[in-house]
């Protein structure tokens, strides 16, 4: 545990907000770019962005500025009345998952985007498992986390790392599994670690041998955050459905479950019926649009792996500098530094530390290891201010 949930770390008692999770005490009233600042007029570097969702930095103008218009104009209307800003959106997202001319549908979440496209996969395929890594989290609704042995397989990634596949898959029952549920790696309960590509090319070539199909979970790697538009494409599959979470809108909440025509026309011949309050909304249709128009225009993919890749080299300078740093690693903007069982700094002091300091990152006490997602736009001067308190850190702590 980071805190408690009673002490106030430079902040204030929230005694009727719900706890489900650690707590660190601050109220943040403004942000700006990849900056927060609290109420004590106290600036934060934000190594997280947000929910690891604003990839183009907090109150970005022209996403405000679409906000506001689609505002003056309408935010919300009913499942039965799609718009033509939704229908412009499916149209550029299909376009960034590579799903051409397939559909897609507007939600609110990540978690709902996964676990639509989990009960896709179990109702094409009418099978009775799925497949997963252990270390995927999938969606907040249950389809990770405790997963029921009677309905998931889940296979450790780790297990793969220099082996024939055929030696680990040979045992899973494909004809039983309806679909491959794929996180491409740094995900939240995952430590930042990527899958063997070899791997997870044979495990899709097996589903969908079988007639299952590959649900891509690009919640935490979408949207650039592994210097590609989405994670999949590290690793040369093609899925049939693509979650895509809340970075769709930088943080406003609109995801998307986007599909391949084939698998569409299952869904619709089979009758699905499925209807949420802001199911293709025209507000957070109109922010996905800017959203994905300012990442191409401005090529903030392409330069959030360049900065990615200076961002892992310096973090691996402080593991060959620092005994306590077991490893470095990352994948464009996600990454982590992890520390070793036993050293004098653990992921909890270095997050109260680099907190102290004005910094905010991830921490994961279970793993040992703290974690960076920040937005595409943080300035590198920021990266290497952020470094070199990590050195300061480590140094003094030793």
């Amino acid at each position: 545990m980071i805190g408690d949930g009673r002490e106030t770390l430079r902040g204030f008692p929230m005694n009727h907000i719900l706890q489900c999770h650690d707590i660190t005490k601050t109220d943040f009233v403004s942000g700006r770019n990849c900056r927060l600042t609290d109420a004590e007029g106290r600036e934060f570097v934000d190594f997280e962005s947000g929910c690891w969702s604003a990839a183009l930095g907090y109150c970005h103008p022209r996403i405000n500025g679409v906000m506001a218009a689609q505002i003056e104009r309408v935010m919300h209307l009913g499942t039965r009345y799609p718009n033509a800003l939704a229908e412009e959106a499916a149209v550029r997202v299909l376009d960034i998952t590579g799903l051409g001319d397939g559909k897609c549908v507007l939600l609110s979440s990540g978690s709902e985007a996964v676990e639509f496209g989990v009960q896709a996969a179990r109702r094409i395929s009418g099978r009775p498992l799925l497949l997963t890594f252990s270390n995927s989290y999938l969606a907040a609704y249950g389809s990770g986390g405790n997963r029921r042995t009677d309905e998931w397989v889940s296979l450790d990634p780790s297990a793969g790392d220099g082996a024939d596949p055929s030696a680990i898959l040979d045992s899973i029952p494909f004809e039983r599994i309806g679909g491959f549920i794929f996180e491409p790696g740094g995900s939240g309960s995952a430590a930042v670690r990527f899958p063997p590509a070899v791997l997870v090319r044979e495990i899709a070539r097996r589903v969908k041998a079988a007639g299952g199909l590959v649900v891509a979970n690009e919640v935490t790697t979408g949207m650039g955050r592994t210097g590609r538009w989405f994670g999949f494409q590290h690793y040369d599959v093609r899925p049939d459905i693509v979650a895509v979470g809340k970075g769709l809108g930088n943080g406003y909440p609109v995801s998307a479950a986007a599909m391949r025509p084939e698998v569409a026309d299952a869904l619709e011949r089979g009758g699905l019926h499925y209807a949420q309050s802001h199911q293709n909304d025209p507000l957070g249709a109109a922010v996905a649009l800017e959203v994905i128009a300012i990442m191409q225009e401005e090529r903030w993919v392409e330069r959030g792996a360049e900065l990615g890749a200076f961002f892992l080299g310096e973090l691996r300078r402080l593991q060959e500098k620092h005994p306590a740093v077991k490893d470095a690693r990352g994948r464009g903007m996600v990454l982590a530094l992890e520390f070793r069982a036993g050293a004098a700094v653990t992921s909890a002091t270095v997050f109260r530390a680099l907190f102290e300091r004005g910094f905010l990152v991830a921490c994961s006490t279970a793993t040992n290891h703290i974690r960076f997602d920040p937005s595409l736009t943080i300035e590198k001067d920021d990266v290497i201010a952020l470094v070199s308190a990590l050195d300061e850190i480590l140094t003094a702590r030793g």
